[in-house]
């Protein structure tokens, strides 16, 4: 039996400077701007201002990390790089520059990629690597997301995408860390919903045109709403309570167990349903109504605003969930704080 333990020995972030308000986002949508609010869960989300590049921000949330250790770049053996395909080029990878960048210069590199769930699939890999891998002692896993330059307002098919935005995040993965032990992981993925949410163009399928410009077809689209939200409502609450409790299983907990739920941002109705599943207060997760959707970069946040208003303390079993199109869930088990087992 492996008596190892992995455990989070930082967690880093970085938000523009820049923000789009809940009216400007009404006023260019056309929906009131006390839905964007009250359904949305919007008040405001950051936006990337002219040096926000994607895995700009997926270095600046690893310095983030590290300025909180004595781990130094050279201790890191693999960077699992977080950051999302719309980044500064085409075919090109990010986690190899973001590496070199930050000089980690003995570690490889490898992008890892599944939408808004790449963090707690990023972490599962992390986690296996450091226990079958007997050299493999620090794991980064960071990443930049603005994937909200992709949304068209004015397209009403896409409306439900409107929260994403823009930041980084960064978590320190170590053997043997004494605290904030990852205790399990579990991912669920449906591919029959994989071309639900896409670009059209822009990929071989449809080359990308002036008149798909035009057409503002280099944007994220949903060819058929209704026939998605009638298949994917039916669903995705019971994969995310379903992906909860495997990881849970590993970890062996039960939801009685869980003292903060780390979510993902989702329309206001949708967050509350979780937590009334999960037997949950309010006050035992953080709603990121002033960042929006940072894509797989949500968690990091949540870990970050959970400390800061001490919803997330010592001796805190945390649960973090996240979804990504195509579809995929994906939750992870944390004892927060000092180790009080030894598995």
């Amino acid at each position: 039996m492996n008596t190892q333990s992995i455990g989070i020995a930082a967690v880093g972030t970085y938000t523009p400077e820049t923000y789009i308000t809940a009216a400007e986002i009404a006023n260019q949508t056309g929906i009131p701007e006390e839905v964007i609010i009250t359904k949305f869960g919007l008040v405001r989300k950051p936006v990337p201002g002219p040096d926000d590049h994607t895995n700009a921000m997926a270095l600046w949330a690893a310095h983030d990390a590290l300025a909180q250790t004595n781990i130094v770049p050279n201790d890191i053996d693999i960077v699992l790089c977080t950051t999302e395909e719309w980044k500064e080029y085409p075919l090109w990878t990010a986690g190899i520059k973001l590496a070199h960048d930050l000089g980690a210069h003995r570690a490889w590199a490898i992008d890892v990629q599944m939408r808004c769930g790449t963090t707690m699939a990023a972490i599962k890999m992390a986690r296996a690597l450091m226990l079958a891998e007997p050299d493999v002692n620090t794991v980064l896993i960071a990443g930049g997301y603005r994937n909200g330059d992709l949304v068209d307002y004015t397209n009403p098919r896409s409306r439900f995408l409107i929260n994403l935005s823009a930041g980084g995040g960064a978590l320190v993965l170590q053997k043997n860390y004494p605290h904030n032990q990852v205790l399990g992981s579990s991912v669920i993925v449906d591919g029959s919903f994989s071309l639900d949410v896409i670009v059209p163009a822009g990929g071989t399928v449809e080359p990308l045109s002036y008149d798909a410009l035009a057409a503002h077809r280099n944007c994220l689209d949903v060819p058929n709403p209704d026939g998605m939200k009638q298949r994917l409502d039916e669903l995705s609450m019971r994969q995310f309570l379903k992906v909860i409790d495997q990881a849970l299983a590993q970890s062996g907990h039960t939801r009685r167990n869980i003292n903060y739920v780390n979510l993902l941002h989702m329309k206001r109705s949708a967050h509350d349903f979780v937590l009334r599943e999960l037997g949950l207060r309010e006050d035992q997760s953080y709603y990121l109504n002033e960042f929006g959707h940072m894509g797989q970069q949500d968690q990091t946040m949540s870990i970050k605003k959970g400390l800061a208003t001490g919803r997330l303390k010592d001796g805190d079993l945390m649960v973090m969930v996240a979804a990504g199109i195509g579809y995929a869930w994906a939750a992870s088990v944390v004892q927060w704080g000092p180790n009080t087992t030894n598995l």
